[in-house]
């Protein structure tokens, strides 16, 4: 039997009515959504500060 836990209760997923576990997976598709959007926006940030350094690197050095 699969447990569920939802605001400090358990439940048995068998228990559930259809559209109750519909909406769990509903959930479960988002919340992997959520992680590979986080993922994406750590690489998209990783590479903004490569770029960002690289730009860096090619600017003039004012003259102290």
């Amino acid at each position: 039997m699969t447990q569920i836990n939802i605001d400090q209760q358990t439940y048995e997923l068998e228990s559930l009515s259809d559209v109750a576990r519909q909406h769990i997976s509903q959930l479960q598709v988002v919340d992997a959504e959520i992680q590979h959007l986080q993922v994406q926006q750590m690489i998209a940030q990783t590479a903004r500060a490569a770029i960002f350094a690289s730009l860096k690197a090619q600017l003039p050095h004012p003259e102290q």
